[in-house]
């Protein structure tokens, strides 16, 4: 006997429910941005602990185009260029890359041993900002070093914070400063993202002599934000997900990118970055800090998934008001 007959009416809706249905299960997340997190950019990096110098070790390459991305490592700058020629693309743990570890264990408050130990590992492999640590050789997150004595019974502080080669700054006439936003990859409503950058702007404003107003999209700005993907035009594209989380110019250009494929949210959990710790780290940049040796300041370069960062350490007021001459 043959079964009921099911209406093609019938049969359409049902089919028409389920793929609704797919659709909305399979939509990411806005706020956070709608990338997993697979395929980690700094994940090689894990497969090389425990190398030290005399060593050949696959992935030792990539190791040496992520110390030169950050501003470590510079064959180029050997006057033994047989050396460079021979040592830049391969899987050598050569006295360059050894001298490039401990620059950055210095920087970093770990032990200098020159090897890829557990701790320097673990680091490395952190997300962080994609503005270099050191610059043309001579910028570094050491560079502000300086003690600052508060009375004659007190002890004294060290701050570590850092300029960009050449202290630029926006020039003193300028205390109005504009922002617009712009992106090439859709990640957030941009009402969220004016919620965040309005409270991140705040934080700077306070102890600076500094306003921010936000202008139309299309007008002209001081600071343009948002969000781009891989390439996207500045000669410093993303690495996907896990790796450099965003980056800013120094003064006067302006330019604030977030990578469009990190997890983004207002309320991170595991896993998922936080735009606004991010938005006042980069902010910074765009007044002229460097990045800080203070794992507690903003302007740290690296911070955890999950990890909310938003307020304002004394190294990063020390630093913004010693750039600009403010006194406390």
């Amino acid at each position: 006997m043959a079964g009921p007959r099911v209406s093609p009416l019938l049969l359409g809706a049902f089919l028409l429910i389920v793929m609704l249905l797919h659709t909305v299960l399979a939509r990411p997340s806005e706020d956070k941005g709608g990338k997993g997190s697979h395929g980690q950019a700094f994940e090689f990096i894990q497969h090389l602990k425990g190398c030290h110098k005399g060593q050949n070790v696959q992935g030792l390459h990539e190791l040496k185009l992520y110390l030169e991305k950050f501003g470590y490592l510079n064959y180029g700058a050997t006057n033994n260029h047989s050396f460079a020629h021979a040592h830049a693309n391969d899987d050598e743990f050569d006295d360059l890359l050894e001298s490039a570890i401990k620059t950055y264990q210095l920087n970093y408050h770990l032990k200098v041993t020159g090897s890829l130990d557990s701790q320097t590992v673990k680091e490395m492999m952190m997300p962080r900002c994609g503005v270099p640590d050191i610059t043309n050789g001579t910028t570094s997150m050491r560079s502000g070093k300086k003690k600052h004595h508060h009375g004659p019974n007190s002890l004294h502080t060290v701050s570590h914070y850092s300029f960009f080669q050449g202290r630029p700054r926006w020039p003193a006439s300028k205390t109005t400063l504009t922002y617009r936003f712009h992106s090439s990859v859709q990640v957030t409503s941009i009402d969220n993202l004016r919620s965040v950058c309005s409270r991140a702007f705040t934080r700077w404003a306070q102890v600076t002599r500094f306003t921010f107003q936000e202008v139309q999209s299309g007008s002209a700005a001081d600071m343009v934000i948002g969000f781009h993907s891989r390439n996207h035009g500045d000669n410093a594209p993303f690495d996907g997900p896990g790796g450099t989380l965003a980056h800013a110019y120094a003064p006067t250009d302006g330019r604030f990118h977030y990578d469009a494929d990190e997890s983004w949210s207002t309320n991170p959990s595991q896993g998922v970055m936080d735009l606004e710790s991010v938005a006042v780290h980069e902010i910074g940049h765009l007044l002229g800090l460097g990045h800080s040796s203070v794992q507690g300041a903003i302007m740290f370069p690296s911070i955890s998934p999950g990890v909310t960062k938003r307020q304002l350490h004394g190294d990063d007021i020390q630093g913004i008001r010693t750039l600009y001459g403010i006194s406390n």
